[in-house]
Formats: C-alpha cells, structure tokens, sequence
C-alpha cells in the first residue's frame, strides 16, 4: 500500500509537470498571438446571441486542452489493459468530436452561465435565444423537463432556464461562461452539514465517501469539485464553480491545495478507475473552494465534472470585438 501511494503520487507529480510544461509551452509571443483557433479568434461585431451560441458550440465540441493533457498523462502511467482501452476511447471520441463539430457525448447536458462584468437584462434574453438556437443548430439534446410532469420543452429553455448566476463587476466588458452539466455527473451532488468537531479528517471522508460511492455512474476519470463552508445554497454553488477551475491552476490557498494533492492520490489509489473499471485513473484533478460559515456549521459539496467536464468562457467588449477561452483569461 505505501508503495501504490508512493507511485500514485509520483503520478500527481508527472501529471502536474506536463501541465505546467503545457502551459510554459503555449505561454511564448508566438503562441500568444495565435491562440484562438477558428472558434476564437477577436473577429468583427456579432450580436451576443450569436457570440453565445458559438461559445456553446465550442463547448460542446472541443475538450478543454488542461482536461487533454491530464487523460493522455493519465494513459501514460496506466498499467491496467482496460483502464489503458477506455482512455484511449475517450481521448479518440473527444478528437473526432472536435474535428466534425459535433459533441463529444450525446448528454449535452444542461447549460449554466456565469455572467460577470457590465450588463444590462437584455442578456439573460440573449442567452436564453441562443440556447434555444444552439439546440436546433449544433444539435443540443433537448434535456430540460418539467420536474413533475416530465414534459420536455424541445428547446432546453422555460420553466426558469437557462440558469444564470449574475456577478456584476466595474470591468468594462461582459464575460459569459457556460458549463454543460450532464446528468450522469450532476445526480452523483452531495452535500453534507458536518458537525465543526468533524474538521479536516470528517471533510476528507466525506468527499472520498462520495466520489468512490458514486462508482462509474459519473463517467470517471472525473474533476472533482469541492465547496467547504459558506451556507448550504453557497456550498453547493461553489462545488460547482469549482469545476470551472483549469487542472494546472494552483490553489492560492496552501491548505486547500494541500488537500487537493492528498485526494488526488487517495482516490487514484482506489483501483476505481476509468468508467469504474478498475484502474489508477479515477480523477483527472480536485479543486477545492471554501468561504467563512456559522460557528456551529460545517457545510461539505461535492459536485464531479465527468471526463468530458466541458467550459467556454466569451469578454465581449465594448467595440463588440470578443475573446473566448476555454482556461481563464
């Protein structure tokens, strides 16, 4: 067992370098101007809801290249013939996927928004539009039903979507992000009130508890995203925004990425593996975020991004000329 976890670990330090590596690479003149291929490039003035409907394409059809780079380092120290196969699948779908612009999984999911900077309302009905487009145009699965009733809508909007979260800034541009969400990984959500006395040892437990109980349902190798703290609505979201966090990111906080390192390495250690088939490729990363609590609470989230954890983030500034990255700007 202490050489399997020695082993893993040195795997989380391969994994790392080769992001690191990747991002050393790609951070050169020559690469910063060129780095937005055909679906990012600064072009002429587009309405927003043409520029959403891109953003969701691109979403859906290209694998961010951190999330790339893990699953081919992933396939480099895998040992297990299965675990070696299922990646190899996974890597070959997410490239022809890119290459046709169709999506990568037939669960296209369900599309939130992060909107930051200047806006006025007109946005939300600019996203709602091209959500609506995009369904019909790239095609989207129509995934959105009533809870109840369990009538699609055929467009995945209405019924209070799409799910926008707000975050007004004085930027002087408008960011749009959007995270498809499939089911697979969003129904696998926990979220747990802690009693304070459980500390460090009770919030490693639960979150190792949930990814390894959650089995191959969430389609691993996953992203795992961790809220700690705030109050239970706030954890959950900050699970989630977690997942929006590139692989090669470091943590700012010590704590925190310290724990990152050590779920890494005791969930890969797991023998879970790719699509629950055994293997030391169970999770592709960890990102973790936290916020101040009640003295008597101790909120715990876990929200896993399957494989194909897809983000695309759009600045539309005010010439309406745009960026569009799939890290962060």
């Amino acid at each position: 067992m202490v050489l399997q976890c020695f082993s893993i670990f040195g795997l989380y330090v391969l994994l790392i370098a080769t992001l690191l590596r990747y991002r050393m690479l790609h951070s050169t003149d020559e690469y910063r101007n060129n780095r937005y291929d055909s679906e990012s490039m600064i072009v002429l003035p587009e309405t927003t809801e043409d520029i959403v409907v891109r953003l969701l394409r691109l979403a859906n059809t290209k694998l961010p290249s951190d999330i790339g780079w893990a699953l081919e380092a992933g396939a480099g120290w895998e040992t297990n013939e299965i675990a070696y196969s299922q990646l190899g699948a996974i890597m070959d779908n997410a490239k022809k996927a890119e290459f046709l612009g169709k999506p990568m999984c037939q669960d296209t999911g369900i599309p939130v928004f992060y909107v930051k900077g200047r806006f006025d309302s007109s946005v939300a009905r600019d996203i709602e539009n091209a959500v609506r487009r995009a369904t019909a145009e790239i095609p989207l699965r129509p995934n959105l039903v009533d809870p109840l009733t369990r009538e699609n809508t055929g467009d995945n909007t209405g019924i209070g979507s799409p799910f926008i979260h707000f975050i007004p800034t004085d930027d002087d541009f408008l960011e749009i992000t959007v995270l498809p969400k499939g089911a697979g990984s969003e129904n696998m959500t926990r979220l747990a009130m802690l009693n304070p006395a459980d500390g460090i040892e009770g919030v490693m437990k639960f979150i190792v508890d949930t990814v390894l109980d959650a089995g191959g349902r969430p389609c691993p190798p996953s992203i795992v995203g961790v809220g700690i703290g705030g109050t239970s609505d706030v954890c959950v979201s900050m699970a989630k925004e977690a997942l929006l966090v590139p692989l090669d990111a470091r943590n700012p906080d010590k704590q925190l990425r310290q724990m990152e390192e050590d779920l890494f390495v005791k969930l890969n250690s797991s023998g879970l593996g790719p699509m629950g088939l055994g293997g030391a490729t169970t999770v592709l990363g960890v990102n973790i975020k936290k916020a101040g609590c009640h003295t008597a609470s101790l909120p715990v989230a876990v929200n896993i991004g399957c494989w194909a954890t897809r983000r695309a983030s759009v600045r539309i500034y005010k010439d309406g000329t745009y960026e569009t990255t799939q890290g962060v700007f």
